[in-house]
């Protein structure tokens, strides 16, 4: 975590181009922000994420895909991440999004964009100035997740619907949406979701903790 007496903000890079960077990095550190470059993904996952304020993550790297980088991060630590990239498929940006990722900026851009998205997603990321402090009860480590410090016994498919909505607290997900993007549960599967959904509530002793959204979906609150 920053120390309360350090004001700058620091960001984690993983960016292959070395000049690319550099410049980057000079033009943030205008503005107080100090920018720590690994061109190679598997030193920057091992980098001490935590104790940075951001990612700003190029998906095209050396021996490990971005979007590969982006999972594993997310997984492990709540921080806010940045996808930079010059690949243009929109289905990249769109599985970005889907592992949870916060913001997509395709190259090239203007520094001065990237510092203002960079400002606008901390602010909404954790509007009391700390960073990288679990924003609800809930946590996710590998294959656990843990509600108010302690671990939760779930089944996989369980599993799988409560890590989503965990990563998309708040966000209302649809029926479809949370079946689809299982692994374990099948199309058909709509009757099994009510059931699961409720033997969570269960499990959080909480009948109120996922609500349901009438003729959309859920989501966790």
């Amino acid at each position: 975590m920053r120390n309360e007496k350090d004001d700058k903000i620091k960001i984690l890079m993983i960016e292959d181009d070395p000049e690319f960077a550099e410049l980057l990095s000079e033009y943030l550190a205008q503005f107080g922000m100090e920018v720590t470059n690994y061109e190679d993904p598997f030193l920057g996952i091992s980098a001490g994420v935590g104790k940075y304020d951001l990612l700003l993550l190029d998906l095209t790297l050396p021996g490990m895909d971005g979007l590969e980088v982006c999972e594993d991060i997310v997984k492990k630590y709540n921080i806010p991440i940045i996808i930079s990239s010059a690949r243009s498929d929109i289905n990249d940006k769109v599985e970005s999004f889907r592992l949870g990722a916060d913001d997509y900026l395709p190259k090239p851009y203007d520094p001065k964009e990237l510092h203002a998205r960079i400002l606008s997603l901390l602010r909404r990321y954790n509007k009391n100035g700390s960073k990288n402090e679990p924003q609800s009860d809930y946590e996710i480590k590998g294959d656990t997740i843990y509600y108010k410090g302690e671990a939760l016994q779930l089944t996989p498919a369980e599993f799988d619907i409560l890590s989503q909505l965990v990563k998309k607290q708040g966000i209302t997900l649809s029926r479809e949406q949370l079946i689809n993007e299982s692994k374990v549960m099948s199309d058909s599967s709509q009757k099994s979701l009510d059931v699961i959904i409720s033997k969570i509530r269960s499990k959080l002793g909480n009948s109120k903790a996922i609500q349901a959204v009438r003729g959309v979906g859920y989501k966790l609150i």
